[in-house]
């Protein structure tokens, strides 16, 4: 006589799903975060007419450390067991990375959006993975390749050719956009080579929440300017400012620590060229505006480089 019951059933049923939500898990997260991510262009760019670089900078960096803070409060040392304060060398890296990737980063970014269109942005930034190769080259020890070099001339042909297009359909100004786009995905590149060392020693989320905090330290002074646009502003677009600090900024990071923790960095590295394209359609959907044509094919040249440069043997 069988002694399983209804409730035994249904248990080990539960327990059979938990190894496929699992699987799911790490994927969903990858996707949450290129779709906020992409979102963060479109939010960037609808604020541009309410909105200064710097005060932009701080008012997300704000909101997205304290939702950071909170963050490492509720998880403690639970989320890998490790070590979360940092020791004197440490501090130098994160606040390079603070000042660089979440201060300089976010005012360059803000400034080339208001020159040239969110989908020409993303497409822009996608350049960090070339350039993290390159870094890696002289200050990882890891081999200059070919594929590399290769990669390199491709990737930067494809912004000379988004530069002709921006320059083509809205003045010399936008050329000035490119190159502030250029110099947020140099100072990106700059800080995930500092960070590397970092993040296997110190929890990702704790380096994160320091890091954007030293970041909104050095946008204090744009304090006054986001006081007095935010009494400016209309209400959905302070809701916009809050929602780049809560979700592109706070939980995306978040998902992506997770998904890097569960899956290869290199399959989980080629995902985020997914994230231009995104954005391109969200721009389209939000804000009613496309990249010009050519910047397409540029877009599409500098893509390939970042493939070919990330190739090994």
């Amino acid at each position: 006589m069988s002694t399983t019951t209804p409730g035994s059933r249904s248990a080990r049923a539960t327990d059979a799903d938990v190894p496929l939500l699992k699987a799911w898990l790490p994927p969903a997260a990858v996707g949450v975060t290129l779709v906020l991510w992409a979102s963060a262009f479109v939010g960037i760019r609808h604020l541009a007419g309410d909105f200064s670089p710097g005060a932009l900078s701080l008012g997300r960096l704000l909101v997205g450390t304290l939702c950071l803070g909170a963050a490492v409060l509720v998880t403690g040392r639970r989320a890998t067991g490790t070590r979360v304060r940092p020791q004197r060398r440490e501090w130098l890296s994160l606040v390079v990375i603070g000042v660089l990737w979440f201060g300089v980063y976010n005012v360059a970014l803000n400034e080339g959006e208001r020159r040239v269109d969110a989908g020409t942005a993303a497409m822009l930034i996608q350049l960090s993975p070339v350039l993290i190769a390159v870094l890696a080259t002289f200050f990882l020890g890891e081999r200059f390749t070919p594929y590399l070099a290769l990669g390199l001339a491709l990737a930067f042909g494809g912004v000379a050719v988004i530069s002709l297009a921006t320059h083509g359909s809205g003045g010399g100004q936008d050329v000035v956009g490119v190159l502030l786009c250029l110099v947020s995905a140099v100072v990106y590149s700059v800080s995930l080579i500092l960070q590397k060392p970092l993040v296997g020693r110190l929890p990702a989320l704790h380096v994160t929440w320091i890091a954007c905090t030293i970041g909104a330290i050095a946008c204090l002074p744009f304090a006054g300017q986001l006081v007095s646009e935010i009494g400016d502003a209309p209400a959905s677009s302070t809701g916009w400012l809050i929602y780049l600090g809560v979700f592109p900024t706070a939980i995306a990071f978040t998902t992506y620590a997770f998904a890097l923790r569960h899956m290869d960095a290199s399959r989980l590295g080629i995902t985020t060229y997914l994230v231009p394209p995104i954005t391109i359609l969200l721009g389209w959907l939000f804000l009613a505006e496309t990249p010009p044509a050519l910047a397409y094919v540029g877009g599409a040249l500098a893509l390939v480089g970042v493939a070919v440069a990330r190739r090994k043997r």
